[in-house]
């Protein structure tokens, strides 16, 4: 199974009254719950460690870290405030990098125009290097993570005018 299913997946239970979702195959398993506030709880395994909690450990519950972090008290909502901006969030939890090497030219700069298939960074997940896409067109306004940076799930990555 590859990242893209894996994401499919997710976006469907996200879309859907689906709460939970397990497959496995060949030693790979992987199980997708609804956490108690919406968000997917997602849990991998290679081999025959089940990643999965017994009966008597309570579910992890992943929070992406904006829900950490309070706003500014004097923010306004972005609704309101940016109609046209919007953000690429990190599709995995793992290591953001900004070009293939550190001596390559980096995927994206602010004020650079992207399209749908524009790869925009990788996330390194499990020793693979993910190529993330912008999925939206537009122009980079911020580079929200430094170069290196441990991300999570969902996590704000870079910050878009659309169009």
């Amino acid at each position: 199974m590859d990242l893209k299913q894996i994401k499919q997946i997710i976006d469907l239970m996200k879309r859907s009254e689906l709460t939970e979702f397990a497959v496995e195959e060949e030693g790979f398993k992987l199980k997708i719950r609804r956490s108690g506030n919406g968000l997917p709880v997602v849990g991998l395994s290679r081999g025959s460690n089940s990643p999965f909690p017994s009966a008597g450990e309570p579910s992890p519950i992943i929070a992406p870290s904006s829900a950490l972090t309070p706003p500014p008290l004097n923010a306004v909502p972005t609704e309101t405030a940016e109609a046209d901006v919007t953000f690429i969030k990190s599709p995995m939890v793992g290591t953001f990098y900004q070009s293939p090497s550190p001596e390559s030219k980096v995927f994206a700069e602010v004020g650079q125009k992207i399209t749908e298939t524009s790869v925009v960074c990788i996330v390194e997940a499990m020793k693979i290097m993910n190529e993330i896409q912008a999925e939206l067109k537009g122009t980079i306004l911020e580079i929200l993570v430094e170069n290196g940076q441990p991300v999570e799930y969902g996590q704000k990555l870079f910050k878009v005018k659309k169009g």
